[in-house]
């Protein structure tokens, strides 16, 4: 067996705490005067919290002071956090544990590579925590993806080479780093939005162990 590593993304990857994300910068939205869409938030995907409120602004036409936009940024991030308190294992998204079961039983690294700064917060509170090895989320990297800072670090950290790693994503800039980084990249969403995957998969109950198993071998 070649040494191989899986590098998890985690909103709409792990858990869906993309809902919370869009319901908090709609609050926002909706306070500044202006509508925000479930269709506009799919710009907002993989994107750092710095850049998205920069998209909001602009969807709205709305000019911010830097002082304003500081206190935008954690007005937001507070209301996103009321929202993830509340947050158990029932936000795990549908046969995830399985597969990172299968990982572990079979003792290969794990690792999450996520733009989030609240990742570990969210990992402990739906009793996911203990399968990730290596954790690297916003709080570590300056570059958001599509540039492949988090997970080239993630690699470093799990002591595997980069081109031995695979990536689930469901943003097509995570796709976009997985491959600018030479990993394996496995979409987990639409096929036609994550077209530049190497592999595409509607969500987890659509993998089969025996496509994880000749991954690993």
């Amino acid at each position: 067996m070649k040494h191989t590593g899986f590098i998890f993304d985690l909103d709409g990857v792990v858990v869906d705490t993309a809902k919370y994300h869009y319901l908090a910068w709609k609050k926002l939205a909706n306070q500044l005067g202006f509508e925000f869409t479930i269709d506009q938030n799919e710009l907002f995907k993989g994107v750092s919290r710095k850049r998205c409120l920069e998209i909001l602004l602009d969807i709205g036409g709305v000019i911010a002071t830097q002082k304003q936009f500081d206190t935008w940024m954690i007005e937001k991030n507070e209301d996103y956090l009321r929202y993830i308190e509340a947050m158990d294992s029932s936000e795990i998204l549908p046969d995830v544990p399985k597969v990172l079961n299968y990982l572990k039983s079979n003792k290969i690294p794990i690792a999450l590579g996520s733009a989030s700064k609240n990742a570990r917060p969210i990992l402990e509170k739906v009793n996911l925590l203990s399968y990730f090895d290596v954790i690297v989320d916003g709080n570590h990297v300056t570059k958001a993806k599509p540039n492949p800072e988090v997970f080239l670090m993630a690699a470093e950290q799990l002591g595997i080479n980069p081109e031995n790693c695979i990536v689930f994503e469901d943003a097509v800039a995570g796709i976009q780093a997985a491959n600018a980084a030479k990993m394996i990249s496995i979409g987990i969403g639409d096929a036609k939005i994550l077209s530049e995957a190497k592999y595409n998969f509607l969500d987890f109950t659509h993998i089969e162990l025996s496509f994880l198993e000749t991954l690993i071998s």
